[in-house]
């Protein structure tokens, strides 16, 4: 395990999601759960991006949905605490696409 700091709390484990702490618990263990503070909260989120998107790259062609849904996931919780709601990152991502364009054609800079 990688130790972290956010904002201030050493923390030898990870962000998860809502429900894991019951479902460890429903398994007969007690989890030690820590509510983050705002400022480390983001910190956590940004490192579990991290975390998701390497598990992304690295996950067989049966895995990459539940990869790529855990990183959706986490760029919702980052949206929401930055204040913004999805339909706005929507919207940006929409703008950006007709200046710029998607990914669609697959063009690597050299």
């Amino acid at each position: 395990l990688c130790r972290t700091d956010l904002g201030g709390l050493r923390d030898m484990g990870k962000l998860v999601r809502d429900k894991i702490p019951d479902i460890i618990r429903q398994s007969g263990q007690e989890p030690a759960v820590t509510v983050l503070p705002e400022d480390a909260y983001r910190d956590a989120l940004v490192a579990k991006l991290f975390e998701e998107s390497t598990e992304l790259g690295q996950a067989s062609p049966d895995e990459v949905s539940g990869e790529i849904a855990d990183v959706y996931e986490v760029l919702r919780a980052l949206a929401a605490v930055h204040g913004h709601d999805w339909a706005t990152i929507e919207a940006v991502a929409a703008a950006k696409r007709e200046e710029r364009g998607a990914f669609r054609e697959r063009l690597y800079l050299a």
